[in-house]
Parts: structure tokens; sequence; C-alpha cells
């Protein structure tokens, strides 16, 4: 018979034994699933590859943020060698280039080139740079709880949510068969938004005679100006709308502040920029302002001038436009689509001249082009609907029409043909090919 000693020395010596193997099975487990390849690949067993830390003869590379975001902000493009990309996050930039247009190399500064300057920054603290991080390893049952949990709340709301996405995607369906739909315009509604453009338009209205306190530019300046900002409209197929607020934007700016004929085109390059940015569902990149001057200003010097013109602005970006009174008009007294192009054609040539043009509101001026394109083509001039509408008579808009009438006869002999030119297309059933009356019956 073994005795009770015996037994607690057998016992003591197993155990020992048992953890002594546990042991080394674990340090060998541990080194197996440590031992990696050069690609830093684990070779044994199926675990994901662990992200390692760069070595140190080869720096972390940077990330390329400026122009080459692809996707919702998330999709990065790495740098090339050679160069240096500084990171950071500005309000201007655009997060969803068009599609089908490849992205400009020029948000890469070469540090070989001779010419060097800082790339303007224009937020308040620095943004961490992206490195290369050891990920720490957890235990696989946490991760599946995790994984479980936020799949189950993603199910959760998705089955809670399925009405309503059906919904959404009902309403862009009808939303595209039925282009026709103004939000505006709703009947219910009509009077009441228009009652609030009224008074709009006349708190964000430009000073009338602004050009007389500038010094260095001219009128007929600013007729060029506006005429290369239809053809940038034309060339990145922008919206009507995005064209008017870029006039507006321009027009209040050089209404507070004296620029030098060397930086006008800079301020209106800016306009069309922050109008694109305001209207536009992709508007064209920063990269692409700066190509369309020729490179005559740097990215640098676009972006401090959209940050000066939003301050003059005060960041009042929702103005009443000629083009907004005019799609109203048109709504509510419908016409024929060569009368509602011409009265398009003739309004934005009211954009070029500022005399007389801005000494009137624009609910006059809409109001002027549509009476013009309605006695143009079918002899009638301003509907009592309208006149009901908008509480204009027709005396009230007569001094407009006459200055409107007059421009429209003078188009053909203009410098500017941007305007004519771009009516002169089919979609437009080359209304600008249309002559006016020589005398309309005002009296």
């Amino acid at each position: 018979m073994i005795s009770l000693g015996g037994t607690t020395n057998l016992l003591f010596s197993f155990f020992h034994a048992l953890s002594l193997s546990l042991q080394l099975s674990a340090a060998d487990s541990e080194a197996m699933w440590r031992s990696e390849d050069k690609d830093g690949v684990s070779q044994v067993g199926n675990r994901e590859p662990r992200q390692a830390a760069a070595p140190s003869s080869q720096p972390a590379p940077q990330r390329a943020v400026l122009g080459l975001l692809t996707e919702n902000g998330q999709c990065l493009q790495a740098c090339g060698q050679g160069t240096t990309i500084i990171r950071h996050f500005l309000g201007s930039e655009n997060a969803f280039p068009p599609g089908g247009k490849k992205t400009r190399p020029s948000c890469m500064v070469n540090t070989t080139s001779k010419q060097g300057f800082a790339i303007y920054i224009d937020e308040p603290e620095q943004k961490e740079r992206y490195k290369c991080t050891v990920v720490e390893e957890v235990e696989p049952s946490l991760c599946e709880v995790a994984s479980s949990t936020v799949k189950s709340s993603i199910h959760l709301l998705l089955n809670l949510s399925t009405d309503q996405l059906d919904a959404s995607f009902q309403s862009q369906h009808e939303d595209q068969l039925d282009n026709n739909t103004d939000v505006m315009n709703v009947g219910e509604y009509a009077e009441d938004i228009h009652q609030y453009l009224r008074e709009a338009e006349v708190r964000y209205r430009p000073k009338p005679c602004y050009m007389r306190k500038q010094p260095d530019i001219t009128a007929g300046m600013r007729a060029i100006l506006v005429d290369w900002l239809v053809e940038v409209g034309e060339e990145y197929k922008l919206r009507t709308e995005t064209l008017y607020l870029a006039v507006n934007f321009l027009d209040r700016f050089l209404s507070c502040m004296s620029v030098l004929r060397g930086k006008l085109q800079l301020v209106g390059t800016a306009a069309v920029l922050l109008a694109a940015k305001y209207e536009e569902i992709y508007p064209p990149e920063v990269d692409e302002f700066v190509y369309i001057t020729d490179d005559t200003y740097t990215k640098r010097q676009l972006l401090r001038m959209e940050h000066l013109l939003l301050k003059v602005l005060a960041f009042d970006l929702t103005v009443p436009t000629i083009n907004q009174f005019l799609l109203q008009y048109l709504q509510r007294h419908g016409v024929c689509i060569k009368t509602e192009n011409f009265a398009r054609y003739v309004a934005e040539l009211s954009l070029l001249e500022i005399d007389p043009f801005l000494k009137y509101l624009p609910s006059q001026t809409a109001a002027a082009a549509y009476c013009l394109a309605n006695y143009t083509v079918n002899r009638h001039l301003w509907p009592e609907t309208l006149a009901a509408f908008t509480g204009y008579s027709l005396s009230e808009i007569v001094p407009c029409l006459s200055d409107l009438h007059k421009a429209c006869l003078d188009a053909p002999h203009r410098q500017q043909q941007a305007i004519r030119e771009k009516y002169k297309l089919s979609k437009y059933m080359h209304v600008s090919l249309l002559e006016p009356p020589a005398v309309l019956p005002l009296q």
C-alpha cells in the first residue's frame, strides 16, 4: 500500500510536469504564430496579417489628400517619390470629383523645384500625419462579440428603415421623371416664397454706382470678366444659377473693396468657385479653376481670395437672382419653350452691363426679360396674372424694359459674344439669332 505522503509526492510531481509541458507548448505556439516572412505575412495558420511598423531606413509614406479623394473622402492615393505632400483639410476642397474626370497632379509640390512656396492652410490646428502602427492583438472572442453586435445593430436599422429607404428611392425616381417640378414654385407656398425673395433682394443687392469708386478697373473690364465667366460655365457645364450667383458675389465684393486690375480675374474666379460649391452637386476642383486662368494665379492665391470673399460677403450666399424670379414667372404663366429660352438669353445679357441694370432690382429685370421675350415671340407683353402675382404694373417695368431692349439690339455688335454664342446652340433653339422688334408699344 502506498502511504499518504507518497501519494502527495506523486501528485505534486505530476502537476509540476504538466505545468512545464503547458509552458513549453505555449512558447512554441507563440513562436510559430510570430514567425513571419519578409512581406509581413504569417507563415503558419490562416491568421490575418498585422500591420507592421515601417523600417527606420524607409520613412512612413505620406498621404496625398488634396485633389485625390475619390469616394466619400475615404480612398487616398499615395504620393510618388521625390515629392512632398502637405496634408490639410480645407472647407474649399471638393471631396467628390466629377465622374470620368482625371485628377490633376498639381496638388503635389516638387521639393526640387526652384520656385518654392508654402501651401495655404486654413485650419487652426495641425492634423497628425498618417503613420503605420502596430495594432495590438485582441482576443478572438472579443472581436466576435463586437462584430456580432455591430451586425445585429445594422440589421436592426435596416429592418426599421426599409420603408423609409423605399420611399426615398421612389421619390428620387419621381424627381427624375418630372424634371419640371420646382420646389420654389409649389402652389401652396409660391406667393410666400416670392414675397420673401422680394424682401431679400433689397438686402443683398450690390451698390449701383460702385464702379465710380474703383480707381483701377472699369465697367468694360468687368464686362470682359463676366463674358469669360459665361465661357467657364459652358466649359464645365455649370448651372445657370451658378453664373448669376457668381456675378452677384463679384458685384457685392466690388461694392465694398477696391481691386487692382491685375487681381480682377482672381476675384471673378473665386466668385465662380464659391458659387459652384454652393449650387453644383459636383463642382469643379480648385485645380481646375487655377488651370482655366492659365496658371496666372496659384492655388494659394485662389483659396485666400475665396476666404476674403466669404468674409466680405459675411457668408451671405443665399441671395435672390434674376434667374430665380424669371423661373417663378415662367412657372406662374407658362409660355412656349422658345419664349422661355429667349427670356433666359435676354436676362443673361443684363449681366454684362452694370450701368444701367444694377439700379434695377432682380425681380424688375426678370419681369422686363419676360415682357421682351413674350412680345418678340407672341406679341404680348405683361399678362394680368403676373401683374397680380408680382404687384408690378407695365408702367413700372417700362424703364428696365427699354434698357433691356436696347441691350438686345446692340448684342450682335458687342465685343463680348459668349452669351450670344451660347444661345445659338440647338438646345436653346437658336434664340440669339432672333431679332426683337425695333420699336416696342410702350405708350
